[in-house]
């Protein structure tokens, strides 16, 4: 069911329909508010041009419809992004900007495609991350941590080496320190009057405004716009609704012969866990600004463990249909052509279909290094967990119709939807 927004607004905190009345479930909805404006407001930029919606907006079920994304130095959404001929983008985003779906549930402990950000509960914060003692304590989870990256990134959010303040902070790794990144930033915000008045709300009067305060309702706003836990599987599960056959077949093929829910388990399909399965690498590859390479070793960046050459996390499948392109690196446009990947990952590497790339233009782009690498195929082969299944067409469309059935209408629309403007008077990209 979708409430309308008026039952939302009654009363700060709510308990939406269908929720476990649990401390987690309590949501304030003033927080909510404050953390959807931030999220399509671009102030959070260097450039105040990109916002977290850039690349996360529900027009494209939380990505953007490419495969590699181009932040700062770019204009518009999706396909229709273009790189600014004067300023383009330095390359493109070297991972896909995966789905948020979910990602406020207690059981997402782990985020990006390689797992760098995770809980620890051994650590002060109760969060690891690449910063490693530049992290401060005050994010209330890994997803408030998680939704603050972005902006330190220089090629998604924070900008050019030194043609900002804030991306000359980022460059120099001045991120938490006095004065830095953080600082400069909550600074920003602080210093929209409509901001602090709404942050007086949730903060306290005159309370100063952290970079983990920014953090922590954008956060709010994530779990509560993009949870997705109504589709038809749930349905069916609680004896609500009656899957179509084919979809019905899907799921047995899918928690049976098939093997998918061996890796894709639990009740939003992921086991959190890493594995290599042959996708092929499209694009810059992750590599530090000192390294020539254009691989991604995925995991194995994190753990420096060679078993994790080229594994990645395990994405959740709610609303799967609607989140291509897939892929750590997004070298699959369809779903079939991810499912059929699955089915023989090594065959599926050798002969990948470059078609399936969505990739806007960038000026001087070297996007096929690693496939057109004999040497760099074999390797990404060679770490491949996964064994071959035999299906027939009939038993993939089975499946293909199991996955459309783990779509959830109002996650996708959002429960909020994008704000007519933010209070920074920026641009709102819908």
């Amino acid at each position: 069911m979708r409430w309308p927004l008026i039952v939302l607004m009654l009363s700060p905190l709510v308990v939406l329909p269908g929720w476990a009345i649990a401390e987690q479930d309590k949501i304030d909805m003033r927080r909510v508010e404050l953390g959807q404006l931030l999220f399509y407001d671009p102030i959070l930029s260097g450039n105040q041009e990109v916002s977290c919606a850039t690349c996360h907006h529900p027009r494209f079920a939380t990505g953007d419809g490419v495969s590699l994304s181009l932040g700062d130095g770019a204009t518009g959404l999706g396909l229709d992004r273009v790189a600014d001929p004067d300023n383009p983008p330095e390359q493109r985003i070297p991972r896909n900007a995966p789905a948020l779906f979910n990602l406020g549930e207690p059981e997402f402990e782990v985020m990006f495609h390689d797992g760098r950000l995770e809980a620890d509960a051994s650590l002060p914060g109760g969060i690891r991350t690449p910063l490693g003692e530049s992290m401060t304590e005050g994010f209330d989870s890994v997803l408030s941590a998680q939704a603050m990256f972005p902006v330190l990134s220089g090629d998604e959010m924070a900008g050019h080496y030194s043609e900002n303040a804030i991306s000359q902070a980022v460059r120099m790794g001045h991120l938490s320190l006095p004065g830095g990144a953080w600082d400069q930033i909550a600074d920003r915000v602080a210093g929209v009057p409509a901001y602090r008045e709404q942050f007086d709300a949730v903060l306290g009067e005159g309370v100063p405004i952290a970079f983990t305060d920014i953090a922590n309702v954008i956060a709010d706003f994530i779990r509560f716009e993009f949870r997705a836990d109504e589709s038809p599987y749930d349905r069916h599960l609680a004896g609500e609704e009656v899957m179509s056959d084919a979809q019905q077949r899907g799921m047995e093929l899918f928690y049976g012969d098939a093997g998918c829910g061996v890796c894709h388990a639990g009740r939003f399909q992921t086991d959190h866990a890493f594995h290599a399965i042959a996708m092929p690498q499209i694009g810059p590859g992750k590599a530090a600004r000192f390294e020539s390479h254009a691989r991604d070793e995925g995991r194995m960046r994190v753990t420096g463990a060679p078993s994790d050459a080229y594994a990645f996390r395990t994405p959740s499948l709610r609303n799967v249909a609607q989140t291509g392109p897939y892929g750590h690196a997004g070298a699959y446009a369809t779903l079939e052509a991810v499912v059929r990947h699955h089915l023989d990952p090594i065959g599926g590497l050798y002969g990948y279909d470059r078609s399936q790339a969505i990739l806007p233009d960038l000026e001087g782009a070297e996007d096929w290094r690693i496939l057109d690498d004999p040497n760099e195929l074999a390797a990404i082969a060679h770490a491949n967990t996964l064994e071959p299944v035999s299906l027939s067409d009939a038993q993939v469309a089975d499946i293909l119709a199991f996955l459309e059935a783990l779509s959830d209408p109002v996650s996708l629309d959002g429960r909020l939807g994008v704000p007519e403007s933010v209070p920074s008077g920026l641009a709102v990209d819908r």
